[in-house]
């Protein structure tokens, strides 16, 4: 069960990273500054997705993002606590 929980924890931290550097590209092709800016300060990068950030799926990308990395990181340790035991 451990690995199970494992592998679906490395998968969802790869959609997360994923919808993550989509919302990055979006930022460098609006501005250089604001890619810049996305990178070094997380609190700008929330703000960019849901105020700057446009694509027509924004919502999915951004649910994808949060719950990717979110939930990846929970799967993830449930699947290293099981392991350990």
């Amino acid at each position: 069960m451990g690995i199970i929980l494992t592998v679906l924890g490395f998968a969802l931290i790869i959609v997360g990273f994923v919808c993550s550097v989509i919302v990055l590209i979006d930022a460098f092709q609006s501005e250089i500054w604001k890619g810049v800016l996305y990178l070094i300060c997380s609190l700008y990068g929330l703000y960019y997705m849901f105020v700057e950030f446009d694509h027509e799926r924004k919502w999915q990308i951004i649910a994808g993002a949060f719950i990717g990395s979110i939930g990846g990181w929970v799967f993830l340790m449930m699947g290293g606590l099981t392991l350990g035991q």
